[in-house]
This record gives C-alpha cells, structure tokens and sequence, in this order.
C-alpha cells in the first residue's frame, strides 16, 4: 500500500471495519487468509511458513510422564492423589479449594463423583487450602478417613469424617470431628501432608508458621507443635500419644505428639510400603531443596541449618540430621516430595524415590542403598504440568498431581534426548534466510508487546511462526491456544554502551516449540563474531561490562543468565497458558509492518485477524483489554503500574499459579482482587516496620516495591532472569502506590 492514500478515504475503510467487526479472515473458522485488501491491517495475506528445523515430535528419555486419564475432565487445582486401602482401586483427588474427587481406576474413566465438599470451611490461595488426605487402615469397616485443611485464621485442622452409610463414592461434610489445630502466624510453610504409618499411627508435618528465614525463630522451638511431624493416635473422638513416642513424659514441655522436628516446610513424605522408611522432602529458602529419612526423635536442622549448609551462624552442639540428598536452585526452587515406588508397570524404577521441583517440573529418581545413603540421582525429564503432589494406588502405582487440573504416570520412554533434535547452530533450525542479518524465514511474522518483561537492559525482538493450515484459538481474556508446531522466537541483545545503538551486542535467541508433549524451550548463544549462535544445553551466567554514565565510575557491571530448557518452563507455566506475551492484551497494540519501501502501523490484532492467524473472525480490537507501556504518558500510573505488574509478575502470581502466596497481580484483576492493597506479606517483611505487600500512600512500606529495588537473590522478583532493578519501574511503581 501507498503511504500517501487520501486521510479521509483511510479514516472512512477504518470507521467500516469496526462497525462490521473488523472484517477479514476467520468468519468460516477455517482461518484461511483472504484476498481483500484491508488498510486497517498491516499485512495483506498470510505468508506461508517455511519448513523449520525444529522438532515438533517431543523425544521423552528413558521413562516418560503421560497422561493417566486423558478422557477425565480438568481437575481444580489437584495436590495430591491416594487410595481408599479397601479392595476397590478407586483413586481419590485432593482439590486444593476444599473438595475431593473420586473414580475408578480405570484409564478409560469418563467421570469422577464428589467424594467430600468442604470448601464452607477452607481458606484457600497461596499455600492455604484442603491440603493433606489418609485413609484409616480399617476404613473398609469403620469408614473413618482423615483430612488436613487450612481454616480462617489461618489455622491448620486436622479432621475426621465418615463416608456416607448410603453411598462408598460420597463421605458426610457434617460427619467432621476436629481432633488438633494450630494456629499459623502467616498463611505459608503449612506442611501438607497426613499419612498412617505402617505401625497404623496417624502422621502429620507442619512447617515453620511462614514468613522468611524463620524469622520467629520457630525451626528449633520444640515448645509448639510448628516445624515438626507428628505421630498420635486416632481414638473416638479424639487421639492419645504412642506410647513410645520419642518426648513421652518429658519434663521440658515439650508437645509430646512431636516425632521429629527442626523442618522448614515439610509440605510432603511418604512411607516405603515395602521397608516402613519414612521419606520428606522440605522445601527450601533461598537455596537448597532437601530429602530426608525420618527417625524418632531427629532435630533436622531448620534454621540453623538449610540442608547441610548454614543459614544461622552459631548452631549449638549436638546430633542434626543432614538429608539423604539435595539440590540448589539451579535445578528448581520447590522440591515436591514422591514415593519409593513399588509397582509392576516399570521395572527399572522398583526401589527408586520418585520426586519433583514444582517450579522447574524436574522429576527425579534417587537410589540409596541398604544403608540409605545416596548411590544415584538420575533426572527423569519434566513433568508436563506442575507437580504438585504425587501419589499412589493400591498396586503401588504413582500418579503425579498436576497443578493445571491433568494426572500423570510413568511409563517407559523411548531413550531420546529432548534436546538432540535442535540444531547446534541457530543458523540450521531455518528460521532465519539470513542469520547474520536476523532477516526472518517466510511464515515467521513479527510482533511486539505492549509492556515488555524487564530484563536487564537488554532489548529485544520478537517473531511467531504458526503451521500452514492451522490457526490460533483465540480468546479476549483468557490465555490463546496454539497449534502443535507453533514456534515463538525472542532475541536479545544489549548496549555495551547504554545509549549508543551501535554499540549493541548480540546476547541470545530463545525458541520455544509446541511439541507433542507440550511447550519447550531452548537458547542459542551468540559466537563472539556476531554471525550465529550455539545451543545451550543447561543455564549459563555471564558477567557483562557496561558503559553507562547513570552508574557509579561510568559503569555497569551485570550477570546476564542464559536460560536452560528447565529456565524456559519455570516461567512459561500451565497456569499462564505456557505462552506469556501472545496474549490479548499486550498484542492489542500498534506495530510498524515492512512492505517493501513502506512502513505500515497497524493494530497487531486487526492484521492476525485479517490474514486468518486466528481460527475465527476477532471483531473490533477496541473491545479487548490492552496493557500500556511504561513510558506511555498518554494512559494513567494505574494502567501503567498494573501492565507492568502483569507482564512481570502475574505469570506465577495469579490464581493456579505458582507462586506460594495469595496475590494475584494480573491487569483484568481490580486492585482489591490483587489481595495486595494494606495486606500483611505472608512470605517475609524483608525487615520492614509495618509492612504491606502495597501500603496505601507508602512505597517504603510495600514490599511489593522493596523486592523489585533489591539486587539480593533471596528476596528479589522474580526470582530468575533478571538480577538488576528497573529504575524507570521503580519510579512508575513508586508514584502509584504513593498516589493510593
């Protein structure tokens, strides 16, 4: 199109598309491009997509995780999964909101019943909720089962219900008899889990009461039940103390249900079914996840110690019980404690503890020998939802508890490397004709979003690749759906000297593919000549020095990470719908399109939809929400902050997601939706006299504000990718919240 086509004629063609709803491809839902010439759109037809080097097959190792009950519908955010122990293999479903589920054990189940409805009475959101579920080893004649759950307070209850006399599949909601609660100082570290041991005791772990590093001191207190597992006896309408437990008759006032403590956030453990050895995982603080084997007695350390390395200087003397094994935050950064598994269906993993990291989705298999030290610890791949919880049935059979509402098993692989189908070289996947020059492949269109992710000072560009064929599922509000076969790419790069754009060194090119089993990701790393880039096969952190005159000395030094596969899948989450800025409200927004000599601006949803990117017609863009960027004078500090908030945060803060408090920091929230405003942090003050997540008026009260302004990892958001603070952010941030 000519530059210079009368206004008036222009203004009149864009009056008609918004009153017939933006016109164009997709009316028939076949998502074919058209032929009509729309001068609203910045692009006049679909561009066929080039073969691309990438693979949409996903490859799965030795073992895989696939779906357990593909015909089931979506459970509601699901932490755990167990069996009743009376002959008739029903599995039953913990949801986090206050009900369980129930079904056949059958890969062929269509349908799951409402075993027990308690959400009256759980407080849910964050780490709060119906959390722990066991059933009593005479359940088959008694029909007493025994849950953990999140009260108003907060509160942790431990409760027992009966299962209704008419029907197996539907327990008594007013049946509850409240044996033990405790009060919580916040809403986090609730522990999770209840289990009968196999000397038929009822087992329950707590965490520290919340907040960061222990900051009551909770870990070592043995004068309340936090911080500790439990072991009681469940009686009528109550329990006793074994007998035998290891603080019977003390004369130190310590609670003698205690069986161990000194523990974080015990948020799972299991039993061995075959040995009786009883199995933790705590989640961690800043730095080490830990798996533990529970003795009487034990003190495990928490805060003195995390894991076996010192968080607290001056630990007194006497006997800490180390971990079996661990792991640091480069492998994940909230360990999902499993089961020793003790099924038939695969045979290579009999006598191996099955766990995960619900932030990286990492799955793992730990041998110990007789003694039970460590011999091996052998990545299994990721998870293709948030493991949650994991469980078993009664053969022995693990499932794992996605977060995002699927169940999965283990089943035997088929020995590939999910890395081994990309090229070495970003210049062999074909997405680019000419890598040198970043000149895309046909079919790979560009975009950009309207409140980008804060990285670093890096700038970047941004280009989507869908099948021929095959269209997007759109949606105004909710997360898109993508083709198998999509590709997104996003390339990096930075001023070596900040603002001289000729100074600009080519960092990364991250690619990220629909497979088979879901979304992964990958990242080049640019060769120092500038002419291609390398696949990375794990994370990467690179010191870069910056000339910049707003820095002390006239420079900025600054670690740059390069993601792993595992990076890509901590933020690109189920709950976000895996894809973070090809969505609505950030491609509700102009972008300038290349058409020989003529640079077109156009909405980017206006041309998606008139060339047939989506699977139906879309309307008037005028009608969805859209995310402002920082800088844009033009729109309020209210839609400024929150798009920002949004496109930096809500990906793990919004409801489902994985983030372990109760905020939910998206742009379609109101304030008061956010649960932010005036609200007491539950994960740590960071020492702030009365603090708020955001305090009205006060910006160096919110720790909302305080966490983006720090460089120190423990406490900065988020958590990966970035490791400097915003300025122009923090300056926008702190107006706002001055201006409440």
């Amino acid at each position: 199109m000519n530059a210079v086509k009368p206004l008036l004629l222009l203004i009149f063609v864009q009056l008609a598309l918004i009153a017939c709803g933006g016109g164009g491809a997709g009316d028939s839902g076949s998502g074919s491009s058209t032929d009509d010439t729309n001068l609203a759109s910045g692009l006049q037809q679909r561009p066929r997509t080039a073969t691309l080097n990438v693979p949409v097959t996903a490859t799965s190792g030795e073992i895989t995780m696939v779906e357990a009950f593909e015909n089931l519908p979506n459970f509601s955010q699901p932490v755990f999964i167990t069996h009743a122990g009376d002959g008739s293999d029903r599995l039953f479903v913990v949801e986090q909101a206050g009900r369980i589920r129930v079904f056949a054990n059958d890969p062929n189940a269509t349908s799951y019943s409402t075993f027990l409805d308690i959400r009256d009475r759980v407080a849910d959101g964050g780490e709060l909720g119906l959390l722990g579920l066991a059933f009593d080893p005479n359940y088959a004649s008694n029909g007493y089962f025994y849950v953990y759950y999140t009260g108003s307070g907060p509160e942790s209850r431990l409760s027992r219900f009966n299962v209704s006399s008419g029907n197996p599949n539907q327990a008594d909601p007013g049946s509850e008899t409240i044996l033990l609660t405790v009060d919580q100082p916040a809403g986090n570290h609730n522990g999770g889990t209840i289990a009968f041991g196999p000397d038929g005791y009822l087992y329950w772990g707590l965490g520290d009461g919340g907040g960061s590093g222990d900051p009551d001191r909770q870990g070592q207190n043995t004068q309340n039940l936090l911080s500790t597992v439990m072991r009681i006896n469940p009686t009528g309408s109550g329990y006793s103390i074994p007998a035998d437990n290891p603080f019977v008759d003390n004369s130190d006032g310590i609670p003698e249900e205690i069986w161990a403590y000194g523990f974080r956030n015990p948020y799972r453990f299991s039993f061995d079914r075959n040995t009786g050895d009883l199995w933790l995982a705590d989640v961690g603080q800043n730095a080490i996840e830990e798996i533990d084997i529970v003795i009487k007695g034990g003190n495990y350390g928490w805060s003195w110690y995390e894991g076996s390395s010192t968080f607290r200087s001056g630990a007194p003397s006497g006997t800490y019980q180390f971990p079996v094994h661990e792991y640091d935050h480069s492998q994940g950064e909230s360990i999902t404690g499993g089961y020793v598994y003790r099924g038939s269906a695969v045979p290579s993993l009999v006598g191996k503890y099955l766990y995960g990291d619900f932030i990286s989705t990492r799955v793992w298999a730990l041998t110990v020998d007789d003694q039970l030290n460590k011999v091996d610890n052998s990545e299994l791949g990721n998870a293709p939802q948030n493991p949650a919880g994991f469980g078993e049935d009664e053969a022995g059979e693990l499932y794992i508890a996605g977060y995002g509402g699927r169940l999965y098993r283990f089943a035997e692989g088929d020995g590939g490397d999910p890395l081994a189908g990309f090229p070495q070289a970003l210049s062999d996947t074909g997405l680019f004709s000419d890598t040198s020059s970043l000149t895309p492949a046909s079919g790979l269109i560009e975009y950009d979003v309207n409140s980008p992710l804060w990285s670093d000072y890096s700038t970047k560009r941004r280009w989507i690749a869908v099948p021929n064929g095959q269209a997007i599922t759109f949606s105004g509000s909710q997360p898109w759906r993508f083709p198998i076969g999509t590709v997104l790419v996003k390339h990096f790069e930075i001023e070596m000297v900040a603002g001289d754009t000729d100074s600009s060194r080519r960092l990364e090119t991250r690619v990220l593919v629909n497979q088979t089993g879901g979304w992964f990701g990958v990242t080049y790393r640019w060769n120092e000549p500038q002419t291609d880039a390398e696949l990375l096969t794990d994370r990467l952190t690179e010191t870069l020095t910056v000339a910049d005159a707003d820095f002390n000395g006239g420079t900025r030094v600054q670690d740059y990470l390069y993601p792993s596969p595992n990076d890509c899948l901590s933020c690109h989450v189920n709950a976000s719908g895996n894809v973070l800025g090809v969505k609505t409200a950030q491609l509700n927004g102009r972008f300038d399109y290349t058409s020989g000599n003529d640079t077109i601006s156009a909405n980017q949803l206006t041309t998606w939809n008139h060339i047939g990117l989506f699977t139906r017609s879309i309307g008037s863009p005028g009608q969805y929400q859209a995310l402002r960027a920082l800088d844009n004078q033009a729109t309020s500090l209210d839609q400024r902050s929150r798009s920002y908030l949004d496109s930096n945060c809500s990906f793990c803060h919004q409801a489902g997601g994985t983030a372990p408090v109760n905020i939910d920091l998206r742009y379609s929230r109101t304030l008061a939706q956010t649960n932010t405003l005036d609200v007491v942090p539950e994960a740590g003050d960071l020492g702030i006299s009365g603090a708020r997540i955001i305090a009205s008026g006060d910006a160096e009260r919110s720790v909302l504000w305080a966490r983006m302004n720090t460089t120190d990892d423990q406490y900065r958001m988020p958590p990966i990718a970035s490791h400097l603070p915003h300025p122009e952010a923090l300056n926008v941030i702190q107006q706002w919240i001055e201006s409440l």
